[in-house]
């Protein structure tokens, strides 16, 4: 039997590149799709061919037309989107794509997840901490309560929604005062279009369980550590390194998912408070950014994903190794410059982040994009990066 063709959607994402070096590497044919007209995955020795299809944004029904086309053309079996915009769109129309296999859960449940006052409702059912939150619909009217403060996140509960026709990607907020508050209320359309939610804010860091699920059985989690990040005070990972995951987080991701009997990926995001508490952030139901780390510290969990999909026999992954690094160059670039041009920080703190930038452990960290065995997409996003400065 054939091993099964495999489509990358979103193909500029990082986590598309790993996605399509790990089965690409054995032996699965991969063919990476994106609204560009050449992608970074795209460029991967891995990538048997590149197809471009029309923005599922901003062009629904011929995006649906050209991946029903490109399925068609390539004998396609299992399809792969990248971001949740995609995933979504992918989802209503999953029927159509017959034959074709989604490997995540259904709609309902994807929903439950990725709607964050769904979410948050959910954890505080099961016990899992959440910050201190109000429910909020859009006609409701703003009062403060006593058990408030600030600074305030006002949270949409989709991070998509359609606003006057057009998809747009909400984003969090934070306000200092009451006077914001109603400022961000009255000015940002999310919060007129449907649900969101008042938390506390909670001063802390990041950290993320990552885990593969088979319809309802875990066979895989992951855990790193964000060393440094794009912008420098906190975004995406630049740096990273694998860890041993805190059995708190895990068994608080696993109550989560397991009560939904999820299936296929995700990531689920805590904040772990200056006391050390940790509070549910969010889940997001795909394949995350830094994904490359795992792969290298041996929990390949696109190959787990495809062997799932396949219906072949899966052991849970017992272990992985810690202490494996992961740079993206680029990104990690990008992040020492914003932290240059910044004034708050000392000539002492600029010094040490220049040196940290330089002295790169080449026996414990690889990098992400530029790879010996696989330059083409470093050489694209390079390329892209000089282009985009220039401009």
């Amino acid at each position: 039997m054939r091993n099964k063709h495999v489509l990358i959607l979103d193909a500029c994402q990082r986590s598309a590149l790993a996605v399509t070096r790990s089965l690409g590497s054995k032996g699965v044919t991969v063919i990476t799709a994106d609204e560009t007209g050449s992608a970074l995955a795209g460029y991967s020795r891995y990538s048997r061919k590149y197809c471009t299809y029309a923005s599922p944004r901003d062009a629904r029904q011929a995006f649906k037309s050209d991946l029903i086309d490109i399925c068609r053309e390539y004998d396609i079996d299992i399809v792969l989107p990248m971001t949740e915009l995609t995933a979504a769109v992918v989802m209503d129309f999953r029927e159509e794509l017959k034959g074709v296999i989604l490997p995540f859960a259904n709609r309902e449940t994807v929903n439950s997840l990725a709607d964050k006052c769904s979410l948050m409702r959910l954890a505080q059912s099961l016990d899992v901490p959440t910050p201190t939150t109000r429910y909020m619909q859009p006609n409701d009217v703003f009062i403060m309560e006593k058990s408030q403060s600030f600074p305030l996140v006002m949270k949409p509960g989709k991070s998509w929604m359609k606003i006057n026709g057009v998809w747009v990607h909400t984003c969090v907020r934070i306000a200092d005062t009451e006077s914001k508050a109603l400022e961000i209320l009255a000015n940002d359309p999310a919060f007129r279009t449907d649900a969101y939610m008042l938390q506390e804010y909670i001063p802390g860091t990041g950290a993320g369980v990552f885990a593969l699920y088979d319809h309802g059985e875990p066979l895989a989690f992951f855990a790193h550590k964000r060393l440094r990040e794009k912008p420098p005070r906190g975004g995406v990972s630049v740096v990273s390194e694998s860890a041993t995951i805190d059995p708190v987080l895990r068994d608080f991701a696993q109550k989560l998912l397991d009560a939904v009997k999820w299936h296929g990926v995700a990531m689920v995001e805590f904040r772990i408070s200056e006391d050390g508490r940790p509070y549910l952030m969010e889940i997001n139901t795909r394949f995350w950014g830094s994904l490359q780390l795992a792969v290298d510290a041996g929990a390949d969990f696109p190959w787990l994903l495809y062997l799932v999909t396949c219906e072949q026999p899966v052991q849970a992954l017992p272990s992985f190794k810690t202490g494996q690094k992961l740079r993206w160059l680029l990104g990690d670039l990008d992040s020492l410059d914003l932290l240059l041009r910044d004034p708050t920080y000392t000539i002492r703190e600029k010094l040490r982040a220049t040196t940290r930038f330089l002295a790169i452990d080449p026996l414990k960290t690889r990098h992400e994009v530029n790879r010996w065995d696989d330059l083409r997409p470093f050489q694209w996003e390079l390329k892209k990066y000089l282009k985009d400065l220039v401009s």
